[in-house]
């Protein structure tokens, strides 16, 4: 009995690449989590890059389900908006194609924070 190991293409799939944050989105996103932290509202965040979707997800503790998560779907830029803004329960908050208008959805509940 032989046994054969796999050839170069054995277990090889063409896997697409995932969707991920650029630098200058992470920086918006990164700006009001740092304003958010500091108001006392959140304190953890986690990053998911998959397929389809990247996912900056906010936490008001580590070992709880994310308040907020934050989605870029390349697929949807010609729709209603790469960008979207979900909550808790699983609804949208805000979609559409500017990070930063998305995300003011989130900083009105960090002006109500800190009156």
């Amino acid at each position: 009995m032989s046994v054969q190991s796999p050839g170069p293409t054995a277990g090889a799939h063409f896997s697409q690449p995932q969707v991920a944050f650029q630098r200058n989105e992470l920086g918006v996103i990164l700006s009001l989590y740092g304003r958010m932290v500091a108001a006392g509202e959140w304190r953890d965040y986690g990053i998911s890059c998959l397929r389809e979707v990247a996912v900056f997800s906010v936490f008001r503790r580590t070992a709880e389900n994310p308040l907020y998560r934050i989605e870029k779907r390349p697929k949807m830029q010609g729709k209603q908006g790469q960008y979207a803004v979900i909550g808790m329960d699983g609804r949208i908050l805000k979609r559409g194609h500017d990070l930063k208008t998305v995300l003011r959805v989130l900083e009105r509940k960090l002006i109500r924070a800190v009156e």
